[in-house]
C-alpha cells in the first residue's frame, strides 16, 4: 500500500514533466509583433508583417479594385459599372488584428493547435466587401432610362375605313430597393475582385389595350376641318407634317395627351419648314409656322367629343381659320394644347390633309345619349380697332409697301350649347379669349440723291398720315421730277411744288392684300 502511494506520484511527474518544455517553447517561440507564417487575408500573405504593413498591403489590394468592372443587367438591357460607380468599400478591417492574434491567444492547448495547423496548411482571412447604398443608388438613378424598356401599349391601325389592332410588348422597370439589396448581398457573400455581372431585380410592365377594349373604338365623338389653300408652300408642308405624327394616336382612358409632345421639335430635321408666325404683335418667318392651325383644329375636334380640356391658349393676334376663342395656340413649350381621355374606352386620333383641308377625327366608345346634341358658339364682347404705323426705309423715294397688315383685338367667348330633344337644356362658358390688334405698317423709301426729296417724304412720315406719305412718295420720286422737269419752258426755273401728285399705287398690288394671318410661333 505504501508502495502504490508512492509509485502514483512519480507516475503524475513525469507526464506533467513531459508537457512543460513544449508548452515554454510556444510562449518563447514568435514575434508578438508580426503575424504569424503562413498567414493570408484574400490572396496576400501577410505572415511576418506588422499589422500596419499588412493593413497597408490588403488597402492597396482593395483600390485596385476600382479598375474592376461590373455589368448591370436587368433582362436584355444592361449598363457598365465601375467600383467607384457603387461606392464599393472594404467591410473588415479588423481582419488584419485577428491574423496579427492568430495562434497567439486562448488557452494553453488552443495555441498550440493552432501553432500546429499553420505547419500543414495556411489560415486564409476573407476580405470583405459592401456597397454604399447612396452611391450605387444614384448611379441607377442616372442609367434608369438605359435599364428600363417601356411596355408598347397594344394600338389600332386605321386601313381602308376599318381598325386593325396590334399587339402590344411587355416593358421592364429596375426595381430600385429591391436591385440595392441584390448588390449588398452579391459583394458580402460572392464577390472574389474579379469582373462580374449582377442581375438587377425588375418588375415587368403589361401592355395596356386588351382586345375586348380595343374593339370598342369604332364611334366618331368629334370632328372638325379647317382650310389652308391661301397659305405658302412651307406652312402648307408643316400643317401636314405635324397632322401626319398626331395621326393614328391611341389615347387610353385617363391619359393624358400633349400635341406639343407629339410634333415637337420644331426643326428642318423634323420636316418643319420656314412658315408665317407671330411674334410680338408682327408676323414673322419661323420653321414650323403654320402647327397652330392643326392644334385649333383638334382642339375643335375634341371639345365636340367633350374630352377634358387641361390646357389651351389664344393666339396673341385673331387667325383666319376659326372663330375668335375657337383657336389653340402652340409656342414653345409656354403654350401648349392638352387634353385628356375622360371616356371608358381608348379613343383613337385620325389626322389627315384633302387637298387644302385638315380634317380631325376623334373615334372611341359612344356613350351619350342620342337625343342630346352639342354645339359651339363664338361671341365678339369688345373690338379694337388696329393703327396705322408708318416707317422709313432705305429703299428709294416713291416705294411704299404695306409690311404688315392690320389685325383687329378682341375679346370673345367660346359658349357649349347643350340641347336635348331639340330643347336648349345648358349654355355655358368654355373660354375667354383676348386678342391684340396689330397695326398696319407701311414702309417708306427715303433714299434720293436729291435731299429736298428725301426731306419732304421723311417730313410726311413723321405726320403718321397715309394720304401725305403716298402724296410725298408720288410726287417726289425720280420718275415724277423728271417728268415735271421736261414739262417746264427751259428759259423758267422749275417750281415742284406746282406738279400735280401721281396717281397712288395700285392697291392690288400692295403686299397687304395678298398676306394673310397666320398663327403664334410655334
Amino acid at each position: 500500500m505504501n508502495k502504490l502511494k508512492w509509485v502514483l506520484p512519480t507516475m503524475c511527474l513525469t507526464a506533467a514533466a513531459a508537457l512543460v518544455p513544449t508548452a515554454v517553447s510556444v510562449r518563447a517561440e514568435g514575434n508578438s509583433d508580426v503575424i504569424p507564417d503562413n498567414i493570408y487575408i484574400g490572396e496576400i500573405a501577410v505572415g511576418g508583417m506588422t499589422a500596419d504593413e499588412a493593413a497597408a498591403e490588403v488597402q492597396s489590394y482593395v483600390e485596385s479594385s476600382v479598375g474592376t468592372e461590373f455589368e448591370l443587367k436587368a433582362e436584355e438591357n444592361s449598363v457598365k459599372a465601375g467600383a467607384a460607380d457603387l461606392g464599393i468599400t472594404w467591410a473588415n478591417p479588423d481582419v488584419v488584428d485577428l491574423a496579427l492574434e492568430f495562434s497567439k491567444s486562448g488557452n494553453l492547448l488552443e495555441r498550440y493547435k493552432a501553432k500546429k495547423d499553420l505547419e500543414v496548411s495556411a489560415k486564409v482571412f476573407d476580405i470583405e466587401y459592401t456597397i454604399d447604398t447612396e452611391t450605387a443608388a444614384a448611379f441607377l438613378d442616372a442609367n434608369i432610362e438605359e435599364l428600363n424598356q417601356e411596355a408598347i401599349d397594344s394600338g389600332l391601325v386605321r386601313e381602308n375605313g376599318e381598325f386593325k389592332i396590334t399587339e402590344g410588348q411587355s416593358g421592364i422597370e429596375v426595381d430600385k430597393e429591391a436591385s440595392l439589396k441584390a448588390l449588398q448581398s452579391f459583394f458580402d457573400e460572392e464577390w472574389d475582385g474579379a469582373d462580374a455581372r449582377i442581375d438587377l431585380v425588375v418588375d415587368v410592365i403589361e401592355p395596356r389595350g386588351t382586345t375586348e377594349e380595343l374593339q370598342k373604338v369604332k364611334d366618331v365623338l368629334g370632328s372638325f376641318s379647317t382650310e389652308f389653300n391661301t397659305s405658302a408652300s412651307g406652312r402648307k408642308t408643316n400643317v401636314r407634317n405635324a397632322t401626319s405624327k398626331i395621326n393614328g394616336t391611341v389615347v387610353y382612358p385617363g391619359d393624358e395627351f400633349s400635341v406639343y409632345d407629339v410634333i415637337a421639335p420644331m426643326t428642318l430635321e423634323n420636316g418643319y419648314e420656314l412658315g408665317g408666325a407671330y411674334e410680338n404683335g408682327t408676323v414673322i418667318e419661323s420653321v414650323g409656322g403654320g402647327v397652330c392651325q392643326v392644334s385649333s383644329t383638334l382642339y375643335n375636334a375634341a371639345i365636340r367629343a367633350e374630352l377634358e380640356i387641361t390646357e389651351r391658349y389664344p393666339h396673341s393676334m385673331l387667325v383666319s381659320y376659326v372663330k375668335p376663342a375657337m383657336d389653340a395656340a402652340i409656342a414653345g413649350t409656354y403654350k401648349n394644347l392638352r387634353f385628356i381621355n375622360n371616356t371608358d374606352a381608348p379613343i383613337y386620333l385620325e389626322g389627315y390633309c384633302a387637298g387644302d383641308v385638315l380634317y380631325f377625327n376623334i373615334y372611341g366608345h359612344e356613350t351619350r345619349d342620342p337625343n342630346r346634341e352639342i354645339s359651339f358658339e363664338s361671341e365678339t364682347v369688345t373690338e379694337e380697332a388696329p393703327q396705322v404705323q408708318i416707317v422709313a426705309s432705305g429703299a428709294p423715294v416713291g416705294t411704299v409697301e404695306t409690311t404688315q397688315s392690320a389685325h383687329i383685338g378682341k375679346t370673345a367667348i367660346l359658349w357649349k350649347i347643350v340641347k336635348e330633344n331639340g330643347v336648349v337644356v345648358s349654355k355655358e362658358k368654355v373660354n375667354t379669349s383676348r386678342y391684340q390688334s396689330s397695326p398696319k405698317i407701311i414702309s417708306v423709301g427715303t433714299a434720293s440723291s436729291n435731299p429736298d426729296a428725301s426731306a419732304a417724304v421723311t417730313a410726311a412720315i413723321a405726320s403718321q398720315d397715309e394720304t401725305a406719305v403716298r402724296t410725298a412718295a408720288a410726287t417726289w420720286n425720280d420718275a415724277a421730277l423728271a417728268a415735271s422737269a421736261a414739262a417746264e419752258p427751259t428759259d423758267a426755273p422749275v417750281d415742284v411744288g406746282e406738279v400735280q401728285p401721281a396717281a397712288p399705287q395700285d392697291a392690288g398690288s400692295d403686299s397687304e392684300n395678298a398676306e394673310q394671318p397666320v398663327d403664334d410661333g410655334v
